[in-house]
């Protein structure tokens, strides 16, 4: 097998987290339109992450914010997103650098991606897990995992900008195969 040496998997985990980058600076230049909400999930152990001690603690390994109604000073750049919310009536101020994501989803439009937490490679790569192929299928797809994606709801609890974790639920893996022409 060649080698790659334009590391797929990671220009492909660098891209998706684009997407969430882009819509996170579209949401702090001119809010969230209409029914739209998000559920952002990141390691609270990663580098550079900035939390609230007693939250730390609560969440010592990930915790999931939600940005509906109640959340203040989003600022979004190339390293990280920082974003205030209440927490037990409480301003706190959470700097998440992008290595740290692990989630992302917004149920109003059933879309999620999942991410796996990544340290930055020494040449500044990402090195997303990249799953095993059945013997003799060619090395050309990339796969992503879908973030299982709550229902939309009326008034819950998380509009109020408490962290909170989804249920556990098992996602669909999505290969972008479907879209390639053939």
């Amino acid at each position: 097998m060649a080698k790659d040496h334009f590391n797929y998997p990671a220009l492909m985990d660098a891209a998706l987290r684009g997407i969430v980058r882009k819509v996170l600076e579209r949401t702090a230049e001119r809010g969230i339109p209409g029914s739209h909400h998000f559920y952002i999930s990141f390691r609270t152990d990663f580098p550079g992450v900035e939390i609230p001690d007693y939250l730390r603690e609560q969440y010592p390994e990930e915790i999931t914010i939600v940005l509906q109604h109640q959340y203040w000073g989003l600022e979004v750049d190339d390293d990280r997103l920082a974003v205030t919310l209440s927490f037990r009536d409480i301003h706190e101020r959470l700097v998440v650098p992008w290595p740290a994501l692990t989630g992302f989803a917004d149920p109003s439009v059933s879309f999620g991606l999942q991410f796996e937490a990544r340290p930055a490679a020494a040449d500044g790569a990402a090195k997303p897990r990249i799953e095993a192929k059945p013997k003799g299928e060619a090395p050309t797809s990339a796969k992503m995992h879908a973030l299982p994606v709550p229902a939309p709801a009326g008034d819950t609890p998380a509009e109020d900008g408490q962290a909170e974790k989804p249920a556990a639920k098992s996602g669909e893996v999505v290969t972008l195969d479907a879209f390639r022409k053939k």
